[in-house]
């Protein structure tokens, strides 16, 4: 008996409580548990794609490129491909026949604009004739940063610059001419001052290494295109600029003012500066631009005082001046007729009457065309494109 009270307590004492008499889940259940997480951390240490090492990229990316197709001529099988964004910095070049500046252009472009961040370097052949494009693709080839689009023909710097805005990715852009006499090293200097708050930087080439059949009439120019147009810049003409982005996207260039791309910024509302540039003496080739471009500059200054102040209201222009030549006819002939009635005067021999009625029908004129102008101006549609694009390379 006493052996059986005993076996009782012990029993008893082993019995467990009723907090302690939950059941524990089975050992078997724990592996599968951790199978599963070990997936997931080793999907966590894994690296996302954007991040992985370019290195491994190009083969992926150029089978991909081969694979698309551009709309507008380019040849099938070539590369053309999006970038992956997000470019600091993007340097639009216009070249026409500049084979022997080329290499040096993109080695000084390269040290300069890499100290301001990510960029890609737009050359935009213009119908050149000699080797340029030759030399524009062992450039690609050395860095894909280099893109090329190739015109069929010559259309232009204006054509040139509207496509290389086209394609820009950059938040700032930068535009320069091919033949060396802009200084690449200016890059970060225009970039600092679009940081500074204006929307477009125009660069003064103040002290100028061409001949005096250039300065001369250069400075003429840019002081009447400055009375005339309220910009308060000393070079107008001047290749090296900086844009940001949203500049260079809503400025329409076309035919050829490109000369004008400040006016026609400022007359959009964008905050417009300077600075001084340093220029280089001419060190390969020649000039593209003859004595011809003086006169065609002052007609398209007339064209861009005309487009941006009375595009929508062209009555105003057209018909202020028609009224001030009828005015004037009526009131040369109104007193011419006043002296008939009073002193006699013979009309017959009297000149100025013809003039007058000559005032009048031109004023008449200039009312109609002005109401014409209004007429189209609200039925007036985009035009297209005028050049054609032969190859892209992105």
């Amino acid at each position: 008996m006493p052996d059986q009270e005993e076996g009782n307590q012990n029993q008893q004492q082993e019995r467990p409580s009723p907090q302690q008499q939950q059941p524990e889940p089975p050992p078997v259940d724990r592996p599968p548990q951790q199978a599963q997480q070990q997936p997931q951390q080793q999907q966590q240490q894994q690296p996302p794609p954007q991040n992985r090492d370019r290195r491994n990229q190009p083969h992926h990316q150029q089978r991909q490129g081969q694979r698309q197709r551009h709309q507008g001529g380019r040849r099938e099988g070539q590369p053309f491909q999006r970038g992956e964004g997000g470019n600091d910095l993007s340097i639009v070049i216009p070249v026409y026949n500049e084979e022997q500046s080329l290499r040096e252009l993109y080695d000084a472009i390269r040290n300069a604009a890499q100290r301001v961040g990510r960029y890609e370097v737009i050359f935009i052949d213009d119908g050149s004739t000699d080797g340029s494009m030759r030399v524009l693709q062992e450039l690609r080839q050395r860095d894909r940063r280099v893109k090329i689009i190739r015109f069929r023909r010559n259309y232009g710097k204006s054509a040139a610059l509207s496509v290389g805005f086209a394609h820009a990715e950059g938040n700032i852009i930068i535009t320069m001419d091919a033949d060396l006499q802009d200084d690449p090293d200016e890059i970060p200097n225009l970039v600092a001052e679009i940081k500074k708050g204006y929307d477009l930087v125009s660069g003064w080439k103040k002290k100028r290494y061409d001949p005096l059949s250039k300065t001369i009439p250069s400075r003429f120019f840019n002081f009447v295109t400055s009375i005339l147009t309220g910009i308060r810049i000393h070079d107008f003409n001047c290749g090296l600029k900086a844009y940001r982005k949203e500049v260079a996207k809503e400025v329409k260039v076309y035919g050829e003012l490109h000369r004008y791309i400040p006016v026609l910024a400022h007359y959009l509302g964008y905050k417009i500066g300077e600075i001084k540039v340093q220029h280089r003496s001419r060190k390969y080739g020649k000039t593209k631009f003859g004595s011809g471009r003086f006169w065609k500059g002052f007609l398209d200054l007339l064209t861009v005082i005309f487009t941006t102040r009375y595009l929508q209201r062209p009555l105003h222009l057209f018909g202020f001046w028609g009224m001030c030549f009828v005015i004037a006819g009526v009131a040369v002939d109104g007193y011419l007729v006043y002296l008939k009635f009073t002193e006699g005067a013979a009309l017959s021999n009297r000149p100025l009457f013809t003039g007058g009625i000559l005032m009048i029908i031109v004023g008449v004129q200039f009312v109609s065309v002005g109401l014409l102008g209004e007429l189209i101006s609200r039925t007036r549609s985009t035009s297209e494109k005028e050049y054609s694009i032969r190859e892209v390379w992105k």
